[in-house]
C-alpha cells in the first residue's frame, strides 16, 4: 500500500466523519471535511486545485458562522432571552445522549423550559422562542449538510 492511497483513505474518512458532524454537535463537522480535502490535494491521484481549497475554505468559515450565528439570531427575532438560549444550550448537552432525535429535539425543549423559567407567564412567547430555535439549528445543520456532501463531490470527482 503506497502512501498516495493512505492519504486518500485518510481524507476520505475526514470529509465523512466531517458530514457527520454537520448534524452531530461533538463532532468539528466542516473545518474536519474541509481537512480531508487538504488531505486529498497532498496526494498526486487527487485533482484538486489550490484554488478550489481557497474556495472550499472560505464557504467552511462562512458556513461555520452562520452556524454560530442562526440560532440566536432566529431566538432573538422571536423575542428569546439568555434563559431561552442557556435552555438550549443545556437541552443539546443532554440530547447528545439521546441519539438523533435527541440532538434536534434537546435545544428545543431546553429553549421552551428556559423562557418558561423566565417567564411562566407567557408559555406561547416561550414556544414560538423554542421553535425559532428549531428552525435556526436545522437551518444551520442543513446548509453544513449540503456544504459537506458538495465537499465529498468534489473529491470523488477529482479521482475520477
Amino acid at each position: 500500500m503506497d502512501g498516495d492511497f493512505l492519504l486518500l483513505i485518510l481524507a476520505g474518512v475526514a470529509l465523512l466523519i466531517g458530514f457527520l458532524g454537520s448534524f452531530l454537535p461533538v463532532l468539528p463537522g466542516l473545518p474536519l471535511a474541509w481537512a480531508g480535502l487538504l488531505i486529498a490535494r497532498l496526494s498526486s491521484r487527487s485533482a484538486l486545485t489550490t484554488n478550489t481549497l481557497i474556495i472550499c475554505l472560505l464557504v467552511t468559515i462562512g458556513v461555520s458562522l452562520f452556524d454560530s450565528v442562526a440560532p440566536i439570531w432566529f431566538t432573538k427575532r422571536a423575542g428569546g432571552t439568555k434563559a431561552g438560549a442557556r435552555g438550549a444550550t443545556v437541552g443539546m448537552i443532554f440530547g447528545l445522549f439521546l441519539g438523533p432525535l435527541g440532538i434536534i429535539l434537546g435545544p428545543f425543549i431546553g429553549a421552551f423550559l428556559g423562557e418558561l423559567f423566565h417567564d411562566l407567564d407567557h408559555p406561547q412567547r416561550a414556544f414560538n422562542t423554542a421553535m425559532a430555535t428549531l428552525i435556526g439549528f436545522l437551518l444551520g445543520s442543513g446548509i453544513k449538510m449540503i456544504a459537506g456532501a458538495v465537499f465529498i463531490w468534489l473529491f470523488i470527482r477529482s479521482l475520477l
